[in-house]
C-alpha cells in the first residue's frame, strides 16, 4: 500500500512545483531521497542499558532497528573509550521514510509545548534540512510510562534540491510548519 504523502508528491506536488517553475520533466522537481534520524546517548558509554532503551525506542518511532555509533576515538574529559557505543541512527529511504514524515508532520510537532513553528535557517545550502527534537515523548508511539530518560534526536532530510529555496518549496508542500 502506497503512503499517503507519496501519492500527494506524485499527484499534487509534482505538477505544483512544475508549474511554479517552469519545468518540462518531472525528473527536475526535488524529491526526497532519505531520512536520517540520529540520537546521541553520551551515558550510554558507561551504561549500555541505557543505550539499549534509546535504541528500543528508535524502533518503535521509526520502524526499523538503528546501528550502534561508537566512539571514533577516547576522550578522557568525557570518560569516553574508542569503540564504546555512544549513540544509535536510523537512515529510511522508500515507503517507511514517507510514513515517518507524515507522522512526524501531522502528528508528532503539533504535540510539542509552545510550538510555534520550524525555522527557515536550517538548511545546509545544498537543499538538505536539519530539525532538533527535544524529546521522544512527542512520538504517540513511545509509551511516556516505560521511558526512562528523555532523549533528544536529530532529524535530517536529505533531498535532491540543488538550493534551499528549492528544498523549501518542496518541504512546504509536504506540510512543514516553518516559522514567518
Amino acid at each position: 500500500m502506497t503512503p499517503r504523502l507519496l501519492e500527494k508528491y506524485r499527484k499534487e506536488i509534482v505538477p505544483a512545483i512544475m508549474q511554479k517553475s517552469g519545468f518540462k520533466n518531472r525528473l527536475q522537481v526535488a524529491r526526497l531521497e532519505k531520512i536520517v534520524v540520529n540520537m546521541g546517548v553520551g551515558a550510554g558509554a558507561h551504561d549500555s542499558k541505557i543505550l539499549e532503551q534509546a535504541a528500543a525506542e528508535l524502533v518503535i518511532i521509526t520502524g526499523q532497528r538503528p546501528i550502534i555509533t561508537k566512539a571514533r576515538k577516547a576522550i578522557s574529559n568525557f570518560k569516553i573509550r574508542e569503540g564504546s557505543g555512544v549513540g544509535c541512527k536510523v537512515t529510511l529511504r522508500g515507503f517507511r521514510m514517507y510514513e515517518f514524515l507524515d507522522r512526524l508532520v501531522n502528528v508528532a510537532l503539533p504535540r510539542i509545548r509552545d510550538f510555534r513553528g520550524l525555522s527557515q535557517n536550517s538548511f545546509d545550502g545544498n537543499g538538505n534540512y536539519s530539525l532538533g527534537i527535544t524529546e521522544q515523548t512527542i512520538f504517540p508511539e513511545v509509551d511516556i510510562d516505560k521511558v526512562q530518560k528523555l532523549q533528544g534526536m536529530d532529524v535530517t532530510i536529505v533531498t535532491t534540491a540543488k538550493t534551499g529555496a528549492a528544498a523549501r518549496e518542496l518541504l512546504k508542500a509536504f506540510g512543514f510548519p516553518f516559522r514567518q
